[in-house]
């Protein structure tokens, strides 16, 4: 139930949203007239066609987004029809009188309706309809947020209910301030006797929204310049909204990696699974030393759930298939990662110094492999990187994300931690507490009855892109390449969708990029088209990498790096020498930029000196 207050909650703040101002002169269209036969049944068609339509964008794929762009333009062109009743009524009548004439009565008949006695439900209901069709691609964090669980999870009532909350509870708020709206429209008549022009000056109003919502200024300028933001609040909300998940279900989360909004779960502030990662040569064993700490005093550790059922893996690597029941009366840590992920990769020399130090003692460790990218799927990938990585401990091929569907999971990474019982008794999403991670394992072995659990905690030397982030440095977000999730691009003219093009980098500022060369720019990523095509980023952090693959054909494609024009010398990552020279050889992540001193903001370019490359995401550190 809580889940569905904070739904409704978020809701409510939508009145003080950017999104929401081009609706308003709609709702307030009517306020003088009476709220049950007209202000409410427009409200209720209002949150039932948002709700829905926001159903179908969420589980229904791409074709329901098309519907309802046709919905969109159908909507806007019926409320200008609206519009123009309410400005110039009879202008209106002699020259378009076939179709004004259903704006008309749209806006009129329930006034009619009501002087015979009759009902105005209907056409105020139809104006609900239409504004919903409107309001739909409206979205804040908390909405935001439902909509990638239903992403990840497919279809799910609960995820509808939720929809309806929200909307019900933006439709609240829309009916108080109609209410109040209307008190203040039928005083304005009574006292200045100006009806007719306070009816065309609602005209108006109707017809800028129109024209805002027609050139898509209500998502994009409106949200610039409003001073009436709710970020803020919604994210309270957000925060408490993914606390109430983990409470309510066994293993909760939205998938994010350790630092970005909705999938992913980076330290900072995502619609599928997370980015990879792997060095170029292969991961230096992490060094372990004891600490000598004494053994912590036991924490209070509920229950979140039984360990649900491993099945629907395609592969499992080291290990056959292990079941929730086999593996009853051993300590397990569950692993969620990718192997393109930045952020799963610095977790990893903590997860296989874990395995090593207590696989004597009872704990199981198990990587759950979950892909992002098209060719995280390929097992012979997967097989590769978990070679390359040393990693020994077992590893099952989540393709189908069955195992992330009955976790719940939405995190890349994500432990879960499940004691000899087959109780979840705690779960950690993202990198970092380490040490905290540590002392759950020793305290579940040493509740399973291991009276030799050693109370110190592994310290781990990691090398590459494998070493942990210099966060305080760290001021560039993960970027993604396909147009699918692509941010901050600034090639003159924009990204042409699936059809090559030849584009000119432009003038990058922080955190913006843009292609050089002929592009094929797809959903997942963007392929070179011909030799001599490059990329530049203006970024401020320590380390860049970037998720790379060679051409369809596998052959290695060749590229040379420049940082602020010059060869990076002792600023090179692993994957390229002092001069620049790399090679794509592989579908992973490249360490192309690591910083050996002070760390500013500073222009990356990197140029393919053969056709085929195929660029996927950047991710700092």
């Amino acid at each position: 139930m809580i889940l569905f207050l904070l739904a409704y909650l978020g809701g409510v703040l939508t009145i003080v949203s950017p999104c929401i101002l081009p609706v308003l002169p709609f709702v307030f269209a009517r306020a003088d007239k009476p709220f049950v036969r007209s202000g409410l049944p427009m409200l209720a068609g209002m949150a039932a066609t948002f709700a829905l339509v926001a159903t179908l964008a969420a589980v229904g794929g791409g074709w329901a987004v098309q519907a309802n762009q046709y919905g969109r333009v159908a909507a806007i062109a019926l409320l200008a029809l609206f519009g123009v009743a309410l400005l110039l009524p009879g202008l209106s009548e002699r020259l378009t009188r076939p179709l004004v004439d259903l704006g008309a009565r749209l806006s009129m008949s329930a006034d009619r309706s009501a002087a015979s006695g009759g009902s105005g439900v209907l056409p105020s209901l139809l104006l609900g309809v239409a504004t919903g069709l409107l309001w739909a691609p409206c979205a804040g964090p908390v909405l935001g947020l439902i909509l990638t669980g239903a992403a990840l999870q497919g279809a799910n009532v609960g995820t509808s209910l939720l929809l309806l909350a929200y909307a019900l509870g933006a439709a609240t708020s829309l009916a108080l301030a109609l209410l109040v709206g209307g008190r203040v429209f039928a005083a304005m008549k009574r006292s200045l006797g100006v009806g007719e022009w306070v009816r065309r000056g609602l005209g108006v109003l109707v017809l800028a929204a129109v024209a805002a919502i027609a050139l898509g200024l209500d998502t994009g300028f409106l949200t610039q310049v409003s001073l009436a933001s709710t970020s803020s609040l919604e994210q309270g909300l957000l925060d408490k909204f993914n606390a109430a998940r983990n409470d309510q279900s066994a293993m909760a989360g939205v998938a994010m990696k350790s630092g970005e909004p909705a999938i992913k779960s980076d330290n900072s502030p995502a619609m599928a699974p997370a980015t990879m990662a792997m060095t170029g040569a292969p991961a230096m064993a992490p060094s372990m030393a004891m600490t000598g700490k004494p053994a912590q005093p036991a924490m209070d550790l509920p229950v979140e759930g039984a360990l649900p059922s491993l099945d629907g893996a395609v592969e499992w690597l080291n290990s056959p298939p292990l079941t929730a029941e086999t593996l009853r009366g051993k300590v397990v840590l569950v692993d969620f990662w990718t192997y393109s992920c930045i952020n799963c990769l610095r977790a990893i020399p903590y997860v296989k110094a874990w395995a090593e130090k207590y696989r004597d003692q009872g704990l199981v460790v198990i990587g759950v492999h979950a892909p992002e990218f098209a060719f995280e799927k390929v097992v012979g990938n997967v097989r590769g990187a978990v070679s390359d990585l040393k990693v020994n401990y077992p590893v099952a091929i989540d393709n189908n994300y069955a195992i992330w569907r009955a976790f719940n999971n939405q995190y890349w990474p994500a432990h879960y931690f499940i004691d000899a019982r087959g109780q979840i008794r705690h779960h950690h999403f993202g990198e970092g507490d380490y040490d905290g991670s540590e002392r759950i394992i020793q305290q579940l072995l040493a509740e399973a009855g291991n009276t030799k659990v050693a109370g110190d905690i592994v310290k781990v030397s990691a090398t590459g892109a494998e070493a942990a982030a210099a966060e305080a440095d760290m001021r560039s977000p993960e970027t993604y390449v396909g147009y699918g999730r692509a941010e901050n691009f600034v090639s003159p003219g924009g990204a042409v969708r699936d059809a090559g093009h030849v584009y000119a980098a432009g003038s990058p500022q922080l955190n913006q990029w843009g292609l050089d060369g002929n592009w094929t720019i797809a959903k997942e990523n963007a392929l070179l088209n011909q030799p001599g095509g490059g990329i530049a980023y203006r970024f401020h952090a320590r380390d860049l990498h970037l998720v790379l693959g060679p051409s369809a054909d596998g052959k290695p494609v060749r590229f040379k790096v420049t940082v602020d024009g010059k060869p990076p010398g002792e600023d090179h990552g692993t994957d390229i020498d002092a001069d620049g020279n790399g090679t794509v050889s592989g579908q992973r992540l490249y360490q192309l930029v690591r910083q050996s001193g002070a760390v500013s903001d500073r222009l990356f370019e990197i140029r393919f000196l053969d056709p085929g490359a195929q660029a996927f995401a950047f991710t700092f550190g």
